[in-house]
């Protein structure tokens, strides 16, 4: 595949599975839901690592920074997009985790002492500045299932764990751990971290065997969570961490497409500046870190 097929595949899948979320409400609690999607991308993750003879042997600290990435990447922050979802609109969420490439920015300044660029700060305003002016109207006309303020602090939870967790996993690779066999066990953690959650907090691990729950767990499963990331990892090879970061300035916006296509988002002018200031920042955080030397 070329370069532009595996940044398409990316965006377009990536920006997808917040809506394909959607279809996981109805029987299920949505913290089980996690439980499914991720115990499967990992079962079927370290199946495939077998079949290619991947080394699968890892002392235990090791499993324990890998554990520490699954339960920041894979349980905390998807829990907290299920339960966001479950509460506002599919790509109103996504646009909170559209501040991830700026907290990640930060976080490797606090943890890495890479250093904060101008343009790196402007970004940083712009992109939060974007943030605001999408959510204020939304939370006092209320957007989406429930409660505004509720799923803006959730979608807010999961940004800044996944920013987290990617930090984790900067250091994990940076240690030498493999990518395919960190992310299978990571997502592997993730599920159980999840699953313990689901015990004590006392929800029912029921199973909805309809079209609708059946197919949207297969697609999050393997397009959205085994997929996409190979086309990305792919695409991250050929092209440099920085150019490819810039599949995080597009997918917001096609969940908003398939937003107010599927869940009746409406557009407004704050909504469409808001969405304008967004990618600028994301933009701006992305070429500061392009232009800075290696």
């Amino acid at each position: 595949m070329s370069s532009l097929g595996l940044y398409l595949t990316s965006v377009l899948i990536w920006g997808s599975t917040w809506l394909a979320i959607t279809f996981q409400f109805g029987t299920v609690p949505p913290v089980v839901s996690v439980v499914y999607r991720f115990a499967l991308a990992g079962l079927i993750l370290l199946a495939w690592a077998r079949m290619k003879a991947l080394r699968l042997r890892f002392s235990p600290s090791e499993h324990l920074w890998m554990a520490l990435q699954g339960f920041l990447l894979f349980g905390i922050n998807y829990m907290c997009v299920y339960l966001a979802e479950a509460e506002i609109t599919s790509g109103l969420v996504a646009v909170a985790f559209s501040l991830l490439v700026i907290l990640n920015i930060i976080g490797s300044r606090i943890f890495f002492g890479t250093p904060l660029k101008p343009s790196t700060m402007l970004g940083a305003v712009m992109g939060i500045g974007g943030v605001v002016l999408v959510f204020l109207p939304e939370m006092s006309r209320g957007a989406g299932r429930g409660n505004p303020t509720l799923g803006v602090a959730f979608a807010l939870g999961g940004a800044l764990t996944a920013s987290l967790g990617n930090i984790v996993a900067y250091r994990n690779h940076g240690r030498g751990l493999p990518v395919v066999q960190m992310n299978t066990f990571g997502m592997l953690y993730g599920a159980m971290f999840v699953a313990m959650w689901a015990v004590v907090t006392r929800q029912p691990f029921l199973f909805d065997l309809s079209p609708r729950y059946l197919l949207s767990l297969a697609y999050l499963t393997v397009f959205g969570s085994i997929l996409a990331f190979g086309a990305f990892l792919a695409l991250l090879g050929r092209i440099g961490a920085d150019r490819a970061g810039y599949v995080t300035v597009a997918i917001p916006i096609v969940a908003l497409l398939f937003s107010a296509l599927f869940e009746g988002l409406r557009w407004h002018v704050s909504l469409g500046l808001g969405i304008l200031l967004c990618v600028a920042g994301n933009v701006a955080v992305l070429w500061g870190r392009q232009r800075t030397p290696n």
